[in-house]
């Protein structure tokens, strides 16, 4: 899968191709629906499928500080677009001067001029454009001037997750904040991962016995709610059965928001400066501070059996 940051780096000779935008956080079950009606569009007409999304995401540029926590980061949204098949992302760096590109400057310099598209495919709530002002209905109308087709998909999947609120990456992220693994990985389809870089912290957990990776995440990822977590940590091409902490430390007064993983069983284990990823599978219990360090001594030994059956169960 081709992979571009800007319309300058769009091949010369790029053909027709069928197009989706959108920002497409987390890639959750809603967006692959809209991304495999393009891809299987694509397919038919014999030619590639391009995801447009940006970077950092419009809103905050359009109202600064209002970033939102994300879902996932671009290259794992890449590597989940071109699982679903498809041949080009094209990540368009969202600043204040692009902001104010109007809808009908965006179909001609991004659609038409540059992917030369064939076919776009949005979900039904889609807008774009200076101030949002474009929504399907002026595409619609744009690809009767430009000969480009507009499909419009229902990405609003229901399940169990949030009550039975629609999938959305906003009702993911709520639920990645309150702790609820079970409901975000059924929007998502996978659980809820968190990646970074291991860095030295306090090293009390290999004083304890429970040495932990320490990760210092990605900017602006979505963390769950402080706790404690069964999961998996991926490193080095391994994946290993993991008890995850979230929080601050209170039993030791801290003040720092940190993800720890423990990787069950496993000794030896040197991470440091090491890009890993953190699969959150369920939420096993809250952040507490106890009476003594043995009564936390006791409770880690618990908390990694029940992340031990938790995982087990999980591949049985």
């Amino acid at each position: 899968m081709q992979r571009w940051r800007g319309l300058e780096d769009i091949p010369e000779d790029w053909g027709r191709s069928v197009v989706t935008i959108g920002s497409y956080d987390g890639v959750h079950r809603g967006h692959q629906l809209i991304i495999r009606h393009a891809v299987d569009r694509a397919r038919e007409l014999g030619i590639p499928a391009v995801v447009v999304t940006f970077d950092p995401h419009p809103s905050e540029v359009v109202r600064p500080g209002s970033h939102p926590p994300l879902l996932a980061p671009h290259h794992t949204r890449a590597e989940l677009m071109a699982e679903l098949g498809v041949d080009a992302v094209l990540i368009l760096p969202f600043t204040t001067e692009f902001s104010k590109l109007s809808a009908a400057d965006f179909v001609v310099k991004v659609l038409v001029d540059k992917l030369h598209a064939k076919a776009v495919v949005e979900g039904p709530n889609f807008r774009f454009g200076h101030k949002a002002a474009g929504n399907v209905e002026f595409l619609i109308e744009q690809g009767t001037v430009y000969d480009f087709e507009v499909e419009v998909v229902d990405l609003f999947v229901r399940g169990e997750a949030g009550g039975g609120e629609p999938f959305s990456s906003t009702l993911t992220r709520r639920l990645v904040a309150e702790g609820d693994m079970a409901g975000a990985r059924e929007i998502l389809g996978r659980p809820h991962r968190v990646e970074g870089v291991v860095v030295r912290g306090a090293q009390r957990g290999r004083e304890l016995g429970f040495p932990t990776a320490n990760v210092e995440t990605l900017p602006h990822t979505a963390i769950p709610a402080d706790g404690v977590y069964a999961g998996y940590l991926h490193a080095q091409g391994e994946v290993m059965p993991a008890a995850i902490s979230v929080g601050t430390n209170p039993q030791f007064d801290g003040t720092e928001r940190t993800v720890e993983a423990y990787a069950i069983d496993r000794l030896g284990l040197d991470l440091y400066g090491l890009h890993v990823a953190v699969d959150f599978l369920a939420y096993v219990r809250g952040q507490a501070k106890f009476d003594s360090l043995d009564a936390l001594l006791e409770q880690m030994a618990e908390d990694v059996k029940r992340c031990r059956e938790l995982v087990a169960a999980e591949d049985a």
